[in-house]
């Protein structure tokens, strides 16, 4: 074919189109390669995270506290319970005057993160600080789904409430609709 092309002086106009055509396809088989090894990254990078174990945050089971374990413990135990344990026994007796009287959350940051609103009720003759809140989210139907804490180091004075505004949470499921928070521990001020 060159051979016409040069008789009427269009040969390098040939030999530049068999270039070209050369080139896309060393170009296509190059990326089609780049885009095997591509695949073949993301299967192992996902067979590595699936194999990693679940952070405390992340599992579906509720969150037990220190408080639940110390109020699990038989009271004829009392002389084996250690200085250590007494003080999450202490934290539990002031949760029995203390509640969450409303609560409401809605999504934030582009939908995955929870925002919590809840007043807090002290009803205690004395102030409280560090209130620990378990969140639990669940599906429509009841499932649960993910159990988030959160430590909030504000003081609620004593004999009043005091309201929470949107306090993040934590990343929650995106199939949650409902959820219950309730408190865990708390200490005096």
């Amino acid at each position: 074919m060159n051979a016409r092309l040069d008789r009427i002086g269009l040969g390098r106009f040939a030999e530049t189109g068999e270039r070209l055509a050369r080139a896309v396809t060393v170009a296509s088989v190059s990326f089609g390669r780049g885009l095997l090894w591509l695949l073949a990254a993301v299967i192992v990078g996902c067979g590595i995270w699936m194999l990693m174990p679940f952070s405390k945050g992340n599992s579906t089971e509720p969150v037990k506290s220190d408080v639940a374990a110390a109020e699990a413990a038989a009271p004829g135990d009392a002389a084996a319970v250690s200085p250590e344990a007494a003080a999450p026994v202490a934290a539990a007796a002031e949760l029995d005057r203390l509640r969450i009287s409303s609560q409401t959350w809605r999504r934030g940051g582009l939908g995955s993160r929870a925002l919590v609103t809840f007043t807090v009720r002290n009803d205690n003759d004395y102030a409280v600080t560090d209130v620990e809140i378990v969140c639990a989210f669940t599906r429509r139907d009841g499932t649960p789904l993910t159990a988030r804490s959160r430590v909030l180091t504000d003081t609620v004075s004593m004999k009043s409430r005091k309201t929470f505004a949107r306090i993040p949470v934590g990343y929650v499921n995106v199939n949650a609709d409902q959820a219950k928070c309730s408190l865990v521990a708390a200490r005096r001020a």
